[in-house]
C-alpha cells in the first residue's frame, strides 16, 4: 500500500526547489515551516489511509452510467467529502471566497500525494482548482459571489471542455456554438469529448467551462469564447435551482483511470425543457476565450505533471518492496542461505535506482515549477518577469518530462515483478495503465515540445533560458569544489549534460533566428528530453549537496553519482539528435508511404 513519502516530499520543498530560503527571506507572507510541516504530515495521512484503499477498488469497480447518471465507485462520494471537509480544496484559492491562498509549492505537493493514492480521483479537484483559478481571474464580480466559494469549498466541482470529436489539438475548428440572448446570457450548443468528471455523484453541481463561437466571430483561435456552463442554474439566494440543459450521453471506456468518468457532454439538445440551449454565462470578453482557458490549461500541466511523478513515486515504493521478498536465484556474493531477495541482482538493482533517480528529478523539476509561480507572484518589476518566464520555460519540461517518467517508471516496476507484475492482483499493472494517459492530455508531449522550443526558448531573446543554464552550471561547479571522493566522477559528468543542453540550446536559438522552423523542430522532443534529464541530475545534485553531513546525506550522494554515470551518458546522444537528426527524418519520410 502506497505511503506518502512526506520526509522526502519536505527536503525537496525546502532545499532542492527554494522552499526554504523563500520562509527565511519572508517571501511566503506569515507561512512557516511548522504549518508546511503540519499540512504535508496531515495530507500524507489522508492520502495513504482514506484515498490509497479505496484507489484499488475504485479501479476494479469503475464508474457507471446508469439511466443518464454516472455512479463512482463505490465509497467515494463519501471521500471526497471527507477531503472537502478537510479543507484541502481550498488549498491556493482566494481568501476572499474561502481558500487559504497557499503557495503553489504546496498544493502541487499535496497534489503528488493524492495522485499517488488515486490518480482517478485526484482529477475531480485537480480540474476544479483550474476552473477556480479561470473564474478568479477572469470571471465577471457576478460570477465570482455566484459560484466561486462552493468551487472553492469543493461543494461544486469544475470541468474544462475543450476537445470535440473533429476537434482536438486544433481548438481553431471547434464547431460548439453560442448565442447571444440579449439579456447578458448566452444559450450553448454542442458537443464535447473526453471530459474528465464531466459527471458525476460527488458534489451537488458541476460548473462546466465551454469553448464556443458566437455567429458573428472571427475564424481560427481568435473567434472562440469561454463560458460558464453550470449543470443546475443557481437561483438569487445561492440555491440550486431547475437542470440546466447539458448532459453525460456517453462514458468512455479506458486503458486506466477507470474510477475517473471521461464523458461526452451534450449542450442544448432541449433534453431537461422547453427552451434548447445550455445557458452560459461569459467568462472574460467574447472572442478572447482561448486567453482565459490558457490560464486554467498552465496550471492543469504543472498538475499532470506531478501525476507522473506521484504515478512513478507508488510504483517505485511498490518494485522496492517486491523485490526484498521475492526470491530467486542466488546475488553475486550472496552469503544467506537459500534464494536471495532479487533486490540483490545488480540488474534488479540498477532498475530500482533508475526508477528512484528519475522519481526524484521529476518531482524537483515539478516543484521548482511550482517555486517560480510563487515567485512571480510575490515580486515585482524585473524580478517578476524573470519567475514568471522561469515558470513558463519549465512548465512543458515538468508536463512532458514526469510524464513519461511515471510511463517508464511504471513499465519498469512490472518488470521488476516479472509475469506478476501482468497479473492484475498484484497491481503494479494499474499504475502503468493509469499513467499512460499523461503524455496526452492537457496538451500530448509533442505538443509541449513544440512550445518549448519555439515560444519558451525564445523568451527575452533567450536570455531567459541562457540565465537558467547559467544557474546549472554554478552547481556543477560547487559539486567539482566539493572534492567529496563519494560523488565520483558526478562533477565531470554534469558539467559535460549542461554543456550538451547548452549546445543543443544554442543551435536551436540560431536555427529559429534564421528561420529554419522545420529543422529546430525536428529536434524539439530530444531536446525536450535532453533538458530533463540535465535538470534530474543537477537537482540530485543540489540534494546531495544540501544534505552533506545529515542521516540521509550518504544516500543522496550516492543516487546523485548514480544518475550522473548510468542516466546522463544520454544526453550526448539526444544533443546529437537535436542539431543533425532534421536531414535524416526529412529523408526518411518516404518510408512512411
Amino acid at each position: 500500500m502506497y505511503k506518502a513519502p512526506v520526509e522526502e516530499i519536505a527536503f525537496t520543498l525546502s532545499h532542492v526547489a527554494g522552499l526554504g530560503s523563500a520562509l527565511e527571506e519572508g517571501r511566503l507572507g506569515d507561512l512557516s515551516g511548522d504549518l508546511v510541516d503540519a499540512i504535508l504530515s496531515e495530507a500524507g495521512r489522508f492520502a495513504g489511509e482514506e484515498i490509497a484503499p479505496l484507489g484499488e477498488s475504485g479501479d476494479r469497480e469503475g464508474a457507471r452510467l446508469v439511466d443518464g447518471a454516472v455512479i463512482t465507485p463505490q465509497g467515494w462520494p463519501a471521500l471526497y467529502k471527507a477531503w472537502c471537509e478537510g479543507g484541502w480544496n481550498g488549498l491556493t484559492g482566494p481568501q476572499d471566497f474561502g481558500g487559504q491562498a497557499l503557495p503553489h509549492m504546496l498544493n502541487v505537493a499535496a497534489l503528488e500525494m493524492w495522485n499517488a493514492a488515486s490518480m482517478a480521483f485526484a482529477l475531480a479537484p485537480t480540474l476544479t482548482m483550474g476552473a477556480i483559478e479561470a473564474v478568479s481571474k477572469h470571471g465577471s464580480d457576478a460570477l465570482k459571489q455566484t459560484f466561486l466559494e462552493k468551487m472553492v469549498s469543493g461543494e461544486w466541482t469544475g470541468t474544462m471542455n475543450l476537445t470535440e470529436p473533429h476537434a482536438g489539438s486544433d481548438l481553431g475548428v471547434l464547431k460548439s456554438r453560442a448565442e447571444r440572448m440579449g439579456d447578458g446570457t448566452y444559450r450553448v450548443f454542442g458537443q464535447k469529448i473526453f471530459i474528465t468528471w464531466g459527471e458525476h455523484d460527488a458534489a451537488d453541481n458541476i460548473i462546466h467551462l465551454v469553448l464556443a463561437r458566437l455567429p458573428d466571430a472571427p475564424a481560427g483561435t481568435r473567434g472562440i469564447s469561454l463560458f460558464l456552463v453550470p449543470k443546475f442554474l443557481v437561483n438569487d439566494d445561492g440555491s440550486l435551482g431547475e437542470r440546466n440543459d447539458v448532459f453525460c450521453h456517453s462514458i468512455e471506456h479506458k486503458l486506466g483511470i477507470h474510477g475517473s468518468p471521461t464523458c461526452t457532454m451534450i449542450f442544448g439538445d432541449g433534453r431537461f425543457g422547453a427552451e434548447k440551449g445550455a445557458l452560459g454565462y461569459l467568462v472574460g470578453e467574447e472572442n478572447k476565450g482561448l486567453a482565459c482557458m490558457f490560464t486554467m490549461m498552465n496550471n492543469a500541466r504543472l498538475a499532470v505533471g506531478i501525476q507522473g511523478v506521484a504515478i512513478a513515486e507508488a510504483a517505485t515504493q511498490k518494485a522496492v518492496a517486491y523485490a526484498k521478498e521475492r526470491t530467486q536465484g542466488k546475488a553475486p556474493g550472496w552469503q544467506g542461505t537459500g534464494m536471495s531477495p532479487i533486490i540483490e541482482h545488480p540488474d534488479i538493482a540498477r532498475t530500482l535506482l533508475t526508477m528512484k533517480a528519475l522519481t526524484q528529478g521529476s518531482r524537483a523539476i515539478c516543484y521548482a515549477c511550482a517555486h517560480a509561480i510563487d515567485l512571480s507572484h510575490a515580486s515585482e518589476g524585473d524580478e517578476a518577469r524573470h519567475w514568471a518566464e522561469r515558470a513558463a520555460l519549465l512548465t512543458p519540461i515538468a508536463k512532458s518530462f514526469s510524464t513519461d517518467v511515471g510511463v517508464d517508471v511504471a513499465s519498469m516496476g512490472i518488470q521488476v515483478h516479472g509475469g506478476m507484475g501482468f497479473i492484475e492482483e498484484t497491481g503494479a499493472a494499474r499504475y502503468l495503465r493509469d499513467a499512460r494517459i499523461a503524455p496526452i492530455y492537457e496538451g500530448t508531449n509533442g505538443i509541449q515540445a513544440i512550445d518549448l522550443v519555439t515560444r519558451k526558448l525564445p523568451l527575452s531573446d533567450g536570455g531567459a533560458v541562457r540565465g537558467f543554464i547559467g544557474e546549472l552550471k554554478g552547481v556543477a561547479d560547487k559539486l567539482g569544489a566539493s572534492n567529496d571522493a563519494a560523488f565520483g566522477t558526478s562533477a565531470t559528468r554534469l558539467s559535460a549534460a549542461i554543456a550538451d543542453l547548452e549546445t543543443a540550446t544554442d543551435w536551436l536559438l540560431e536555427a529559429l533566428g534564421a528561420g529554419r522552423q522545420a529543422e529546430a523542430l525536428a529536434g524539439a522532443t530530444p531536446y525536450q528530453r535532453l533538458f530533463g534529464l540535465t535538470l534530474t541530475g543537477t537537482y540530485l545534485a543540489t540534494g546531495a549537496l544540501a544534505a552533506a553531513g545529515d542521516g540521509d546525506g550518504e544516500k543522496r550522494v550516492a543516487l546523485c553519482r548514480f544518475a550522473a554515470e548510468n542516466l546522463l551518458a544520454e544526453t550526448a546522444a539526444l544533443k546529437d539528435a537535436v542539431v543533425g537528426g532534421a536531414a535524416s527524418l526529412e529523408a526518411a519520410r518516404a518510408v512512411l508511404g
